[in-house]
């Protein structure tokens, strides 16, 4: 047995620990395993020619960096806060149930890159979010800031992860129906996806409860405008005590 082509194993790990650029060590390790395995140039290339092709869809994730960079550059963050600023009755909780509840529904529905950490937490729920805490009285420290950020991105994992699951065409759904086909059991997708049902909306509900539980803490730990004006007085009153 020729176990020469696992050179391409090696080329990866010195490559990770030497921080070198992954785009390029990964194809350094696949042109090393290739030539160790006797391909020839001229195959080597219309492997990687074949490959790209066959997955030149994952180009389009690429292809969204550079887009929301060049939008957050010219200011979609700051506009996104001052619409979401506008609502006064707009609340933190309010905005990321919504969001929350239409982040299951696309996803059920099968369109599960539509949204994402990439597409629409980082340059938009994120700083609306923000928005929506300072409209509810909350003052935002750097700590709290990360905080309703996280909260944000776990909003996102929650409605995808949940929701995919009662898409039909779903890649888990087909494997759960694969393996009970496996051990004798037969079961059609519709009934598997409809099974995962009742598990998308009661993680609905408990992630909501979440969701207004940390907006009320946030609200009572010192950060709301409340406690902020009854500490000022609680000083005042200190120092006149004092006087």
């Amino acid at each position: 047995m020729n176990y020469w082509p696992l050179i391409g194993v090696g080329v990866v790990i010195a490559g990770f620990a030497l921080k070198r650029n992954p785009v390029l060590v990964v194809i350094a390790a696949g042109v090393a395993s290739a030539l160790a395995a006797g391909i020839g140039i001229g195959d080597l290339l219309a492997l990687l020619g074949d490959s790209f092709v066959s997955n030149r869809a994952l180009l389009l994730f690429v292809l969204t960096l550079p887009v929301i960079g060049l939008l957050e550059r010219y200011g979609l963050r700051e506009r996104a806060q001052a619409w979401i600023g506008s609502f006064r009755n707009l609340s933190l909780a309010r905005l990321l149930i919504a969001y929350l509840g239409a982040r299951q529904i696309l996803s059920m529905l099968g369109m599960i890159d539509l949204a994402g950490h990439a597409q629409t937490v980082r340059p938009l729920v994120a700083p609306m979010s923000e928005a929506a805490a300072r409209n509810d009285g909350i003052a935002l420290d750097d700590d709290a800031r990360e905080r309703v950020r996280a909260l944000a991105a776990a909003t996102d994992n929650v409605g995808r992860f949940f929701g995919e699951d009662v898409f039909l065409a779903f890649g888990a759904v087909l494997l759960i129906q694969g393996f009970y086909a496996r051990n004798g059991i037969a079961l059609d997708p519709l009934s598997i996806a409809l099974w995962a049902l009742p598990t998308a909306i009661a993680a609905f509900a408990i992630h909501a409860v979440r969701i207004a539980w940390f907006q009320k803490k946030l609200r009572h730990s010192g950060h709301g405008l409340a406690g902020i004006q009854a500490a000022g007085r609680h000083q005042k009153n200190v120092a006149h005590v004092e006087d």
